[in-house]
């Protein structure tokens, strides 16, 4: 039996199920904004138009400017590199003391400048506001929307402070020297404690009173289209120290350096910028931000007041997308999904609903095998009634509208996991377990037959034809399920355990709305199970 079909059960334990007018029933979960969808459905794409004109301008201009701003470039970069080495020679990869003295005091001039020329020499035109704050004064700096490999000009405006790069980068034949020259903090992807070391090392240098360069971090963590601001990852509000954030706006008519998941290839990228007369790129640095302690014992609290100050100052909204929905992006393109069907603001969903990575890749799986026949990547309710075997009726129907949040007609990845979470993950304890046993146990002879198992899912589900036997068969080892194999197979699929907690909640209900005189104690007869008598409590419901 799918989650789906579990769900199906869900939905329909409502007393009068299948009868009726199924308009009358009530949703069984509340709704709430915090699990609307997000302002910007995606913002990992990027689609750049360009008319015939524009196409022929950027041909001619290719021809004169493209040669003349790529040999500049490497010839900056060559002169650049022998800096780099009298700053970094005779020290580990991995630092573990600051690089000054006069190494320091003549490199880091000349690099500074070089730094500026390279991006003059790519025809970048920088519009620099506010001030630049001390090691002091900010340890930090935060920058924001990532959108581009060309945002590396925040580096140069701001004074070459140190960056969190991958060990492999500082490897690389001349950008590892020059990338070393910053005094990098570097991440290992084959040790496993690396994370934590890295997060060590930055509380370290963010601590040391001006000992070391300041730190410049991109908390987004991936490239965006800029249209929000995603999730900031922690890692430098963890010391908590003051941050100075720093805006990045590119105000140019054409847009031919923003690198995203879905867009233009890096070569293209570089291309089309070096073939414009000039680019524009704003660099803001605002006022220094200093956490309170309620801010400094919780780095998230702190990232995301930052977060909505950025926000507010760019005009532009907040998402909870994060790196995760880019893989999971990526997941639903290999499934032959539109890659866009795998965002679901992992964020919001992971830390609400309580799920991991790795479960709601399996929920991504199970999805794709119901949305493969539909069209935009996408289950409509014909698609929902094929993939349960079940037909079209009122029931399916309430089923569908509890998974359909926005109500448009349709289920996309997001609805389809936040409702699997919500109907389909609560507690599942020993009392439940035992309690569900004696719902479908109707003669209380301590096993439940086939025969039973159909008439209670039958009746809740309003459909007399169902077939239920592959499922009893999954439970049963023969004619019979007995208790020790209910409990074992409730035990390793919990999900269905809120099947049993909402039919009982509800006839609980039931009870209670009728008139005093015809209410009595809901209760269950003992049974060889478990002979003592309990009283079973309504379970807390799970709001989404």
């Amino acid at each position: 039996m799918s989650r789906c079909a579990e769900a199906a059960a869900v939905a329909a334990t409502v007393p009068g199920a299948g009868v009726g007018n199924a308009g009358l029933r009530r949703l069984m979960v509340p709704r709430q904004a915090s699990f609307f969808p997000p302002p910007v459905p995606n913002p990992f794409v990027q689609q750049t138009r360009m008319g015939t004109a524009r196409r022929i301008q950027i041909f001619f201009l290719g021809i004169i400017l493209l040669p003349i701003r790529a040999l500049l470039v490497a010839l900056i970069l060559l002169l650049a590199w022998p800096f780099a080495a009298i700053s970094t020679a005779c020290c580990p990869e991995k630092l573990t003391h600051p690089v000054t003295g006069w190494r320091r005091k003549i490199t880091q001039p000349v690099l500074k400048f070089l730094g500026r020329a390279l991006f003059f020499s790519m025809g970048f035109i920088v519009t620099v506001k506010g001030k630049v704050a001390n090691a002091v004064e900010a340890p930090i700096f935060v920058v924001a929307p990532h959108s581009t490999f060309f945002d590396g000009i925040a580096c140069v405006i701001a004074g070459l402070p140190s960056v969190v790069s991958r060990n492999e980068n500082a490897q690389a034949p001349l950008v590892g020297r020059l990338l070393r020259a910053l005094q990098p903090v570097l991440v290992s992807r084959v040790d496993p404690d690396s994370r934590k070391n890295t997060i060590n090392e930055i509380i370290r240098r963010a601590t040391s009173g001006g000992e070391w360069p300041q730190m410049l971090v991109f908390p987004e963590g991936t490239c965006t289209n800029r249209s929000c601001l995603i999730t900031f990852k922690p890692g430098a509000f963890i010391p908590g120290v003051p941050v100075q954030p720093i805006l990045l706006r590119y105000p140019n008519k054409l847009d031919t350096v923003t690198w995203t998941w879905q867009g233009y290839t890096f070569i293209e990228l570089c291309m089309l910028t070096f073939c414009q007369p000039f680019t524009r790129v704003e660099v803001e640095f605002m006022p220094v931000q200093v956490p309170n302690e309620e801010e400094k014992n919780d780095p998230v609290l702190f990232a995301d007041r930052v977060r909505n100050l950025m926000a507010q100052a760019l005009g532009i909204p907040v998402t909870d997308h994060t790196y995760e929905d880019c893989r999971l992006m990526i997941s639903a393109g290999q499934l032959t999904l539109p890659m866009e069907a795998g965002l679901v603001e992992f964020t919001k969903i992971s830390r609400k609903l309580k799920l991991d990575w790795d479960g709601i890749r399996k929920h991504l799986d199970e999805y794709a095998t119901i949305a493969s026949s539909s069209k935009g990547g996408r289950i409509g309710i014909e698609e929902f009634a094929e993939y349960l075997k079940l037909p079209v009726s009122d029931v399916l129907r309430q089923l569908f509208a509890l998974f359909d949040r926005n109500h448009d007609g349709s289920i996309d990845f997001r609805e389809y996991v936040i409702g699997l979470a919500v109907l389909c993950n609560p507690a599942n304890t020993e009392e439940i377990i035992q309690v569900a046993f004696k719902l479908f146990d109707l003669d209380e002879d301590g096993h439940i037959t086939e025969e039973e198992f159909s008439t209670i899912l039958q009746a809740s589900l309003g459909v007399p034809d169902l077939d239920v036997s592959g499922l009893f068969k999954e439970i049963a080892q023969g004619d019979s399920v007995s208790y020790e194999e209910f409990k074992s197979f409730a035990l390793k699929h919990p999900e269905y355990a809120k099947i049993f907690t909402t039919y009982l909640d509800l006839q609980t209900s039931h009870v209670f709305s009728l008139p005093k005189e015809a209410q009595a104690t809901p209760s269950f007869t003992s049974n060889k199970v478990s002979p003592e008598n309990r009283e079973e409590s309504a379970s807390d419901k799970k709001d989404d």
